[in-house]
């Protein structure tokens, strides 16, 4: 099991992120041994929210070796070439380092900034993710579909990669969402608040059988589980409260199901 960090994007009214403040903490995350370092995408939140792909190139420099991942990009509500640009360059500058998680996003306020149906995000997220593979993958033919074609585009300079980034594809764990995983991906993004260990091993036995049917090996095919939401208190209270008056809100999620899910939040020794 590799540990990652994530990029601390949200201002929680501890005044505006900076550059600074990202570069300290990428640095200390390389040196305590984390191997990922990630960032999430969203063009408009409930708090103020740098944007994910810029921090994650901001902190190359400071990164050493870890690996880059977008904990996911949102090709859908960006567009997939410019996802297929951004990602491109990062993977370029950092000499190859980047996973390219890849999701729908689950904010419909993304979408409705964006001007995209939030209907129509997973037929769009199967286009999107077809559409990088063909722009990442100079004389593969083009891709054309409903939403997106890639015929005479071409993003120049393309990954350091021959094949590009690899994809993971993020799903919360549905039937479907994981036969989209199986079908279209390198590796799978999970939610670390909307599972729990056991209903993650669940899933993960299922994406087996999906694998195998799509003639890849599940031993080797990779997960992840992001956002973990930390914090750390000795203070029950400070705990409580930081899921009922900060998390939940932002989440749009009850109380009780938060306290379902074991997230990394109250003292040290929990």
């Amino acid at each position: 099991m590799e540990l990652g960090a994530h990029l601390p994007l949200i201002d929680f009214g501890d005044g505006s992120r900076s550059l600074n403040e990202l570069v300290a903490y990428a640095t200390q995350a390389e040196a305590l041994g984390f191997t990922f370092l990630c960032a999430n995408d969203h063009l408009v939140f409930s708090r103020p929210w740098l944007d994910g792909p810029t921090a994650l190139t901001a902190a190359i420099e400071a990164s050493g070796g870890m690996t880059l991942a977008t904990t996911v990009a949102l090709p859908v509500v960006r567009g997939p070439v410019q996802v297929a640009k951004t990602l491109a360059t990062l993977d370029r500058l950092s000499g190859g380092r980047v996973v390219a998680g890849i999701g729908p996003g689950s904010s419909a306020r993304d979408y409705a900034a964006a001007g995209v149906p939030f209907v129509e995000r997973w037929q769009r997220l199967d286009e999107a993710i077809a559409a990088l593979r063909a722009l990442w993958q100079p004389g593969s033919p083009a891709f054309v579909g409903r939403f997106y074609s890639t015929e005479g585009i071409v993003v120049e300079p393309g990954p350091a990669r021959e094949a590009g980034p690899p994809i993971w594809v993020g799903s919360w764990g549905s039937a479907a969402g994981l036969r989209r995983v199986a079908r279209l991906g390198d590796g799978w993004l999970a939610s670390g608040y909307n599972t729990t260990p056991s209903d993650f091993g669940e899933r993960l036995d299922v994406l087996a059988g999906e694998l195998e049917a799509a003639g890849k090996q599940p031993s080797t095919f990779p997960n992840g589980i992001a956002t973990m939401w930390l914090y750390v208190t000795e203070r029950k209270r400070t705990a409580d409260a930081l899921l009922a008056d900060v998390l939940g809100p932002m989440l749009n999620r009850p109380l009780e199901e938060l306290q379902r899910i074991p997230l990394p939040i109250g003292p040290p020794s929990a």
